[in-house]
C-alpha cells in the first residue's frame, strides 16, 4: 500500500505538473524515476524493491507491452509501404552497427569480456519512443521523422531479443546450448508474430456479423480485451510478447479504423499509467550503492552510448538517403532512448547467473536511467523547432501536395509571404 500511496502521489503531481512539462525541459517521466529513487531504500527506506523482485518484471513487461500495443495502432500500411526503406536502414545497418559500438566500448572501457559485452550492447540497442514522446506525438514534427523513430523503435525489441537470449546462453555455464535454443527464440518470434496478426483479424470478423457489435460506450474495450487475450496467450505459449504486441496493433488499424479511433483515448492513457508505474519501479532500484559500484570506464561507456554511438551508427546508416532533411537526420540520430525493452531484457541478464551479470546490469540500469534523463528533457525543446502542418502517418509530400490544392491560409501566406493571385 505504501507503494500504491507513492503512485498516486506521483501521479497527482505529474498531472498537475503536465501543462508545464509540455512546455519546457520539465519531464513527467523523470519525475517519477526520481520519485521511485526518493523513496527507495537508497534515501527515505519507504518502499523496499530489489531487481529480483517479482513486482518488477511484470511492470516492466506490461508496460512495454503496452506501450508497443498503442504505438502499433500508429502504425500506417500504405503510408509505411511507400516510407519503408529509412526504418528498414535504421534496423538493417544502423542497430548492428549500434550493437557493435557498445559492445566495443564496454569491453575496453568497462572491462567485460568480449561475451558479455556484446550482450550489453544486444540489450541496449533497442530505442523506445516513450521517452521521445514530444517527437512521434506532435503533428507539427514531419510525418516520415515520427515513422522512421516509431517503427524502428516497434520493431527492433523484437529483434534484438533473440540476439540477447543466445548471448546469455554462450556467457553462462550451459554455452552449448545456445545452438539449440535458436529454435526455440525462433519459434517464439514466430509465434508472437503469428498471434498478433490472428487475433485482430479474427476480432475483426467478429464484428462484422450482423447479430454482434459493441456499443458505442463500450467500443473501446473491444481491442482491450483483444490485447489482454494477446498478452496471456503469449505468456502460456511462450510466444513472444512484443513483437505480437506491436504487430496486433497495427494490424487493428488496418483492418478496423473505427475500434482504433475508439481505444486511442483509453490506450494511451493506459499506456502512460504503465509507463508511470514502471518508471517508479525502476527508480527504487537506482540507489546510490548501484552508481557506487560503475567503474569510471563504465561512466564513459555509458555517456559514449548516448551521445556518440547511436547518433553515429544512425546517420552512417541514413548516409546518401535524399528522402529525410538534414535536421530530421540529426533529431532521429540524438533519439535513441533505451526504455522499457533494454529494462526488461537487463533483468533477464541478471536473473540469468552469468558470471559477470551483474556488472552488466549494473552498466545497463546506469545507461538506462542517464538516457532517460538526456532525451526525456530534450524531446519538447527539440520538437519546438519544427513548424510543419503534417498528420501522423502521412508522408510529407503527400502532405505538400494535399496543401497546393487548398486555398492559401494565414499561415501559409505567413510562410511564403505572399498571397495566391
Amino acid at each position: 500500500m505504501v507503494l500504491v500511496l507513492v503512485f498516486g502521489a506521483a501521479l497527482l503531481v505529474a498531472v498537475l505538473l503536465s501543462g508545464l512539462a509540455a512546455r519546457s525541459v520539465l519531464s513527467t517521466s523523470l519525475l517519477f524515476l526520481l520519485g521511485g529513487a526518493l523513496v527507495s531504500d537508497g534515501f527515505l527506506g519507504l518502499i523496499h524493491i530489489t531487481p529480483d523482485s517479482g513486482i518488477v518484471a511484470m511492470t516492466a513487461d506490461l508496460a512495454l507491452f503496452a506501450v508497443l500495443f498503442t504505438d502499433g495502432m500508429h502504425v500506417s500500411f500504405p503510408a509505411l509501404r511507400g516510407a519503408w526503406r529509412n526504418p528498414a536502414r535504421a534496423l538493417g545497418i544502423g542497430m548492428p552497427l549500434a550493437l557493435t559500438g557498445m559492445a566495443l566500448v564496454t569491453h575496453f572501457l568497462a572491462g567485460l569480456d568480449w561475451t558479455t559485452s556484446f550482450l550489453v550492447g544486444a540489450v541496449l540497442a533497442p530505442t523506445d519512443p516513450v521517452f521521445a514522446s514530444a517527437i512521434v506525438g506532435r503533428k507539427e514534427v514531419p510525418a516520415r521523422l515520427r515513422q522512421l523513430l516509431n517503427v524502428e523503435s516497434g520493431v527492433n525489441d523484437g529483434l534484438a531479443l533473440p540476439v540477447v537470449l543466445m548471448l546469455i546462453a554462450s556467457a553462462g555455464p550451459t554455452a552449448a546450448s545456445a545452438e539449440a535454443d535458436l529454435g526455440r527464440i525462433g519459434l517464439e518470434l514466430f509465434g508472437g508474430l503469428a498471434l498478433g496478426i490472428a487475433l485482430p483479424l479474427v476480432v475483426a470478423w467478429l464484428i462484422r456479423f450482423r447479430f454482434l457489435g459493441a456499443e458505442p460506450k463500450l467500443q473501446p474495450l473491444l481491442p482491450l480485451a483483444a490485447g489482454v487475450i494477446l498478452y496471456a496467450a503469449c505468456h502460456l505459449t511462450h510466444a513472444n510478447p512484443y513483437l505480437a504486441a506491436f504487430s496486433a496493433g497495427a494490424v487493428f488499424a488496418s483492418v478496423s479504423p473505427e475500434s482504433r479511433e475508439a481505444f486511442e483515448p483509453l490506450g494511451e492513457s493506459l499506456a502512460e499509467l504503465a509507463k508511470f508505474a514502471a518508471l517508479l519501479v525502476f527508480g527504487a532500484l537506482l540507489t546510490p550503492s548501484l552508481f557506487g559500484d560503475l567503474s569510471l570506464g563504465g561512466y564513459i561507456a555509458v555517456v559514449l552510448a548516448i551521445v556518440l554511438i547511436r547518433p553515429v551508427s544512425l546517420l552512417v546508416s541514413l548516409l546518401g538517403n535524399r528522402t529525410i532533411g538534414r535536421r530530421e537526420k540529426l533529431t532521429a540520430a540524438w533519439f535513441g532512448p533505451k526504455g522499457f525493452a533494454s529494462v526488461v531484457y537487463g533483468l533477464l541478464v541478471l536473473q540469468s547467473g552469468i558470471p559477470e551479470g551483474q556488472e552488466a546490469y549494473t552498466l545497463i540500469a546506469v545507461c538506462i536511467a542517464f538516457s532517460i534523463i538526456a532525451h526525456s528533457s530534450t524531446d519538447v525543446p527539440i520538437a519546438r523547432m519544427f513548424d510543419v502542418e503534417d498528420l501522423v502517418g502521412i508522408p510529407d509530400d503527400a502532405v505538400a501536395e494535399d496543401n497546393d490544392r487548398k486555398p492559401l491560409t494565414a499561415a501559409r501566406t505567413k510562410e511564403t509571404g505572399h498571397a495566391r493571385p
